[in-house]
């Protein structure tokens, strides 16, 4: 059974070797949200997330015989990377079943943590069938992401320190997949403080948590942000604690999640996955009810795909205007060009690049069609700039702003 004292007994056993990650004000969101916001920093705990917490509980568990069999666990992620780390670390073999089309990053840092790696099944379900033949076979020990009373137990020990830090929260948001970060923190919350508001946060194109607490039919649809979260079979054990012991789950849209993981990184330059974007989406999202209210959010992991941090990042800068892209439809005649670039510079903004084509025939025989990709201050900078070329006669108009 899964309740305070088991969560503050696994507390204890796991501390010497994972950290008690700093709760932060969020300086500049709290400005804009009109209340005080914490911050969870469990994107700096070991492997970056906190999975490490739950890993670690359920391998001090073992026997001497079972660590000397070894482990396995299914997970192309955070847990993958919780249970190496933690094995490698007290001697235990570790084999991690990941499913195809896993990114090469991932599969790397897993192994680099000292685990073997199996690549087997389409998808997470037909690699967790497969993980549970083969424990059966070598009679390795399971490591369940989220399906464990110990893991679970461990994953509780990161509300006892934000209640510690920050005692006087009155809300805390936390991001649900398969339930059971939120199922360990709510025990451990409301029987330290049972006042405190808790609040799951789930991406609406996966919403299985919320969907089995509302009675409703669940939404699965193609690939989230936060693909941390996007688990279609919650353990029924943590939805029967969350439906007890949590308040309100919110749900949230890709859009929301990918605008919040880029305000993360360029308002309080922390960088998180999209399951923390999901729990900032939530924040924002119930702005209006927290007013006068502090808030604390889990930022649970900063494993995020560079490469899809790297257009998420450019994302957010075309949608705040901070990059546009301006099509002009000029005359084919000299000076052109290096008007429309003195205009710009003398606006000041920066040219990033420049397209220039006359040979196609959406354009007329004597003229040409120029885009300028420019670097602005905001929105409100991008219609100056455009007033200003008109004022000069240039028909100009933004593109994919």
């Amino acid at each position: 059974m899964l309740n305070v004292e088991k969560i503050r007994t696994t507390r204890e056993r796991i501390k010497d070797a994972t950290l008690c990650t700093p709760v932060v004000r969020a300086t500049r969101l709290s400005l804009q949200l009109g209340f005080d916001l914490y911050l969870k920093l469990e994107n700096l705990q070991h492997t970056n997330a906190f999975k490490a917490r739950g890993a670690l509980a359920r391998l001090l568990t073992l026997s001497d015989a079972e660590r000397q069999t070894g482990v396995i666990a299914c997970s192309a992620g955070n847990h993958a990377q919780g249970v190496a780390y933690h094995a490698t670390r007290l001697g235990i073999a570790s084999t991690i079943v990941m499913p195809e089309g896993t990114p090469f990053n991932k599969i790397k840092r897993t192994e680099d943590f000292g685990a073997r790696v199996v690549i087997e099944g389409a998808n997470f379900d037909d690699a967790m069938a497969y993980t549970l033949d083969l424990a059966q076979e070598r009679g390795l020990v399971l490591i369940h992401p989220f399906d464990d009373p110990d893991v679970v137990a461990g994953q509780g020990s990161v509300a006892l320190e934000m209640l510690e830090q920050q005692p006087d929260l009155d809300a805390i948001v936390v991001p649900i997949g398969g339930g059971g970060l939120i199922a360990g923190m709510a025990v451990a919350a409301k029987a330290v403080k049972p006042e405190v508001q808790m609040i799951g946060a789930q991406a609406q194109i996966f919403d299985a948590v919320k969907a089995q607490i509302d009675g409703t039919e669940p939404h699965f649809a193609g690939a989230s942000l936060a693909e941390g979260i996007a688990v279609k079979a919650p353990s029924p054990r943590n939805v029967e604690i969350i439906r007890s012991h949590v308040d309100r789950i919110e749900a949230v849209s890709e859009e929301e999640i990918e605008a919040a993981v880029f305000d993360l990184l360029s308002h309080e330059k922390i960088v998180a996955e999209g399951a923390a974007g999901a729990g900032l989406a939530v924040v924002k999202a119930l702005a209006d009810q927290m007013q006068g209210k502090k808030v604390g959010l889990v930022i649970c992991g900063g494993n995020i795909d560079s490469r899809i941090l790297s257009t998420l990042i450019l994302r957010g800068l075309v949608r705040d205007g901070r990059i546009t892209r301006l099509t002009f439809e000029i005359d084919d005649r000299p000076g052109q060009l290096s008007q429309i670039s003195r205009l710009i510079g003398e606006a000041g903004a920066n040219v990033i690049e420049v397209i220039h084509q006359r040979m196609f025939q959406s354009v007329a025989l004597k003229q040409a069609e120029l885009d300028v990709v420019i670097e602005a201050r905001d929105i409100g900078h991008v219609q100056d700039i455009i007033g200003r070329l008109k004022e000069a006669g240039f028909n100009v108009r933004v593109e994919g702003g």
